[in-house]
């Protein structure tokens, strides 16, 4: 019989440090010699191809995917040879990661996963809360706020745009605490849009 795995989340607003936390405990295994498998969606390529990369310049290896079809198909014939999986910026994958991520636990596998849990409009993020409920552990991480100084779980996107994907980071968004989140600014106007933070 197998051992069971362990599904592990990491979460939080962008400059929290989910990507630095990833690369940490994906390190860690390495140090331990479990052999490691890192994955990102390919719609992120804000810092480095074939490498997760924190906000703080840390890297670690890691295979592109578009899908987690794709994800899958790239992974499986490794199986044999990978004991922990790590993907990082999990809110960009569709919903079918859930059931791969149930999937790789009952294979005894332990998956460390990295992504935001809200959207620019403080709304939940893809698949992020569904693994939130799944796993063995979740890390919810704060940032600082960019207005204040005080704890940040909020990701303020700075601009007009309403599309749920941008890729970017700093100048395109911040973090900040509920007392300064604004989920739609008027980039024009000296004035934020009075909207109540959620």
């Amino acid at each position: 019989m197998t051992t069971p795995g362990r599904i592990e989340m990491i979460t939080g607003p962008m400059f929290s440090g989910k990507s630095e936390e990833l690369i940490r405990r994906l390190k860690r295994a390495r140090i331990a010699r479990q052999r490691v498998a890192c994955y990102k969606p390919d719609i992120d390529l804000r810092y480095h191809r074939t490498a997760i990369a924190s906000h703080s310049e840390q890297t670690h290896d890691a295979t592109t995917v578009a899908t987690t079809a794709h994800l899958k198909a790239e992974l499986w014939p490794r199986m044999d040879e990978v004991d922990v999986i790590g993907i990082d910026e999990v809110q960009f994958f569709d919903e079918a990661i859930l059931a791969l991520a149930v999937e790789l636990v009952h294979q005894g596998k332990r998956i460390v996963m990295a992504g935001l849990d809200t959207t620019f409009a403080a709304e939940p993020f893809g698949p992020v809360p569904d693994l939130m409920a799944i796993a063995d552990e979740v890390t919810k991480l704060s940032a600082v706020c960019m207005t204040c100084g005080a704890p940040a779980i909020h990701t303020q996107r700075l601009g007009q745009s309403q599309e749920l994907v941008v890729v970017g980071a700093a100048g395109l968004y911040e973090a900040r605490c509920r007392a300064h989140f604004r989920p739609f600014l008027d980039e024009h106007s000296s004035e934020q849009l009075d909207l109540p933070a959620i």
